[in-house]
């Protein structure tokens, strides 16, 4: 088992896009691009596509819903082709905050909405004709003028990952996805997620290792980790507090499932009260630490083998300092890091 290294990136400018080609150069593996309410994923890394040769470029997440099954299709086709094969569609429902209030789009059923869309993309890439009955999409739409339609460009082979965090998606992805879009990970805790993954990679004949398992974490290479663990830990108030409604957040149940229940709860309540400072002074340090690489180069260096040793394949780390300089120094010592790491076991660099 290897680690490889993504970066997480927002390439709209000349500095981030360069930032994309430096970290190409430097042996990253892979670039993901977010999407919420700003930009969309997909220009964005139409315009990486254009000057990079090598780094896969992932889609974390496109949002299900914001878009038909077949603009998704279309989208990623698009997109397989300017970049010569090494498009990667990341997908997820986000939820009811973002979908009903920013694209005004229902959320509901949204395993099933997943398991659809990703058969419909999937229907529509390999060149079939578009004939589907589904619970939520039905094409032709019934008692329309529509006709089943086939695609016209040649069939093209698209790797489709999902974000998912609670059991039912998680087993989905194992059954139907090429890779796992995770969050909200602690390596001694993996099990909550891949017994999930691996049950649901059963059930269509498939295993754990079947599935590209990438996981999101901030790097930091300093002497003062409690001070950094502290920065992060506050971090998570706004998403404790602020990425779900009282009634539905999926990070807190992640993390409720991974031990964290009664901490995200005081979190959330804090927050929701209007009492920020409260709230991330709430968030344990632990939730900062565990959840990043965080330290000087030895300790990152063993965190580095912890992830590697409980299965994730795919690191997907933000920018590791202030600028594009300081950026591409901590990306570069950090995957100096995973060549010797990976380099124990006698695998592969990068």
């Amino acid at each position: 088992m290897t680690l490889e290294i993504g970066v997480v990136a927002v390439p709209v400018s000349p500095e981030a896009i360069d930032y994309v080609i430096e970290a190409e150069r430097l042996g990253a593996g892979s670039v993901w691009v977010p999407e919420f309410w700003g930009y969309d994923a997909f220009t964005p890394l139409a315009a990486v596509a254009a000057r990079t040769e090598r780094i896969a470029l992932g889609t974390a997440i496109a949002q299900i819903g914001a878009r038909t099954p077949a603009m998704l299709a279309m989208s990623a086709m698009s997109l397989q082709a300017i970049s010569a094969g090494r498009f990667r569609l990341g997908l997820g429902t986000s939820g009811p905050q973002v979908m009903e209030g920013w694209h005004g789009a229902d959320f509901s059923r949204p395993v099933q909405r997943t398991r659809e869309t990703i058969e419909i993309i999937r229907m529509i890439a390999a060149g079939e004709k578009l004939s589907y009955a589904g619970e939520v999409y039905q094409l032709p739409r019934p008692d329309s003028r529509g006709v089943a339609l086939r695609s016209g460009v040649a069939a093209t082979p698209i790797p489709i990952y999902i974000a998912s965090l609670g059991p039912a998606n998680l087993a989905l992805t194992g059954e139907l996805a090429d890779g796992w879009i995770g969050n909200s990970f602690f390596t001694d805790t993996a099990a909550v997620f891949f017994d999930e993954i691996a049950a649901g990679a059963a059930r269509s004949g498939r295993s754990l290792a079947d599935v590209d398992l990438t996981v999101a974490a901030s790097v930091e290479f300093t002497d003062d980790v409690d001070a950094a663990g502290r920065r992060h830990a506050d971090g998570y108030a706004f998403t404790f507090g602020a990425m779900g409604s009282a009634s539905t957040n999926f990070y807190n149940q992640a993390f409720a499932r991974q031990g964290y229940g009664d901490d995200v709860k005081e979190v959330q309540r804090l927050w929701l009260s209007g009492d920020r400072e409260a709230a991330a002074a709430r968030v344990p340090i632990e939730i900062g630490l565990g959840t990043n690489l965080i330290g000087p180069a030895d300790t990152v260096r063993q965190r580095l083998r912890e992830y590697r040793d409980c299965g994730v394949t795919t690191l997907r780390v933000n920018p590791i300092g202030e600028g594009i300089d300081q950026n591409l120094d901590g990306l570069g010592q950090l995957l100096d890091l995973v060549n010797e790491v990976n380099h124990e076991v006698g695998g592969a660099t990068g």
